[in-house]
Formats: C-alpha cells, structure tokens, sequence
C-alpha cells in the first residue's frame, strides 16, 4: 500500500509552487508556470487512486526543484519588462 500524500502536504506544495512560478521576473515564464501549476494540482485535487496521487505528488516536488532553478537564473537574466505589465512609476531628478 502507498502511503497517500496528506492534504496539508499537498497545499503546503501547492504554495510554494506557486511561490517558485512567481518569482520570475519575466512575464511570459511567470504567467505560464503560474497556469501550470493551477491546472497541475487541480488534476491532482480530482484524484481519487491514492497510488496515482503519490505518484503526481512526488513528480511536483520534483518540478518545484527545477522550478526554483529556472526562477534563479531567469532573475539573473532577466530583461525589460514589458508593457502588459504594471510599470512603476519612474521618478526624476529633483521631484519629490
């Protein structure tokens, strides 16, 4: 029997995956693994084998690895941020 991964587990994932996908800085990687991972664990909220469940958990914990690098090295690389973005506001000399 496979032990099933419990629902404080899979949250506690759920949120730092989120977390990883949203620390891209750039705005198609971000928008992108943030989709991913909603619909990832939506699939695994419908599972009802607790095999399969075990199985989805233990490959998100490996996605979040990678994903954690590819945030790293996308922040070192990263470039200008586009328009659909929200821009700051960007301040002259002299203004208060």
């Amino acid at each position: 029997m496979v032990n099933s991964p419990s629902r404080q587990q899979i949250l506690r994932l759920y949120g730092s995956t989120l977390r990883a996908a949203r620390s891209f800085s750039s705005y198609n990687f971000r928008n992108y693994f943030v989709r991913r991972t909603r619909e990832n664990f939506r699939s695994m909220q419908t599972e009802q084998d607790s095999g399969k469940l075990s199985q989805a958990y233990n490959e998100a914990v490996k996605e979040l690895a990678v994903l954690r690098r590819s945030a790293m090295v996308n922040q070192l690389y990263g470039g200008w941020r586009l328009v659909v973005e929200n821009q700051s506001e960007v301040r002259e000399r002299g203004e208060n």
